[in-house]
């Protein structure tokens, strides 16, 4: 660890208490929190000014956190968000992940796997505990919209070549399916070459073309 530099974090949050227990929590853990902020404008000036390595926004904050982690992610795109809620239903995880957050965590996660899920989140990793990962993905298998299109063309997926098919329905790009399933978007492209293969179409908009008619 000696000579090695802090990951620095700005912490949008609406609730003071709130903002005190992040800071505690990383500073134990070797972060930097180098700025708080209030409202979503707050947090924007405040990547601004400090280029953060982290942006950690409450959803709920005055001015929307969506918004802010979208502005965010094109202003300043060195800077990872990662979104903070009280509420982690499969939607609001979707939502961030559209907005260019890599992550989205609970606000009573245990205060422990703050840090390591941040940094985590730095190195390229998708910031979801591992419950709410699966709960994702079992609701985007759930939903699969296209089981019956899929028989009809006698077509058979892999799982995860399943999660892919369900997010590309879900209008997302090829990093926020990276960033949500934990994979390379190297990987990801790879799935979405061989789902290409298998519907027997140039592109991913064929290929829900394809899934979305109606016979």
């Amino acid at each position: 660890m000696s000579g090695e530099q802090p990951v620095r974090v700005v912490v949008a949050d609406r609730d003071a208490s709130t903002r005190t227990g992040i800071r505690m929590a990383l500073v134990e853990g070797g972060f930097e929190v180098c700025a708080e902020a209030t409202t979503a404008r707050g947090a924007r000036e405040a990547v601004q000014r400090e280029r953060p390595d982290v942006c950690l926004i409450d959803t709920d904050i005055e001015g929307g956190g969506l918004d802010a982690a979208t502005a965010i992610t094109s202003e300043a795109p060195g800077t990872v968000v990662v979104m903070l809620g009280s509420s982690a239903d499969d939607d609001r995880v979707l939502a961030a992940v559209r907005a260019g957050a890599r992550g989205y965590l609970p606000k009573d996660m245990n205060p422990a796997r703050l840090g390591p899920a941040l940094r985590g989140a730095v190195d390229g990793e998708a910031a979801l505990p591992r419950a709410l990962m699966g709960r994702v993905l079992e609701e985007l298998h759930r939903r699969g919209r296209y089981g019956a299109e899929l028989a009809r063309l006698q077509v058979t997926l892999t799982r995860r070549e399943q999660e892919v098919l369900e997010l590309l329905d879900q209008n997302l790009e090829t990093a926020d399916i990276a960033r949500l399933l934990g994979i390379s978007a190297v990987t990801v492209r790879r799935h979405v070459s061989e789902l290409l293969r298998k519907l027997g179409v140039r592109d991913r908009e064929a290929a829900l073309r394809l899934l979305r008619a109606r016979p």
